[in-house]
């Protein structure tokens, strides 16, 4: 079913991001920003939190979740430590959620028009998965670039 399979295309890339931000070699450098990159991998890091737990928990598990977008940009210097555990409630949440919701519920629409229009639940599951990917490698890149 495809919610198993996105299940662990989360998983293993919420794990990915925990082992990023693990193997910054000075935990400070998670919140520099390099000259030509807009965002740090702190804030960037952030963002896929808020991200996943508004349109994935809030919206399909019933969470409670409310986002503040804003913050995940502003705020800054927020312990290491402190950012792989929100990564991995997200993870746990995500497992969760994607355990309970149907293959109905994948199916149909999308509670809410993120995309300029409708979409199904499962287009934008996978619109969520490719998101995480994007920023993950450039995270990635952040690291390598500033930990040389």
């Amino acid at each position: 079913m495809l919610q198993q399979t996105l299940k662990q295309l989360f998983i293993r890339d919420l794990n990915k991001l925990k082992t990023e931000l693990e193997l910054y070699q000075t935990e400070s450098n998670i919140w520099q920003i390099a000259e030509g990159i807009t965002n740090s991998a702190g804030n960037l890091c952030l963002h896929l939190v808020g991200n996943l737990n508004a349109f994935i928990g809030a919206e399909l598990g019933n969470t409670g979740y409310i986002r503040k977008r804003d913050l995940e940009f502003s705020l800054k210097d927020i312990l290491r430590a402190e950012l792989v555990k929100m990564v991995e409630d997200t993870r746990d949440m995500i497992a969760t959620v994607l355990d309970t919701i149907t293959a109905g519920q994948i199916e149909a629409e999308y509670p809410l028009v993120v995309l300029d229009k409708k979409t199904s639940t499962e287009y934008f599951l996978t619109h969520l998965a490719t998101h995480l990917a994007y920023h993950l490698g450039q995270i990635n890149y952040h690291r390598r670039l500033l930990d040389k």
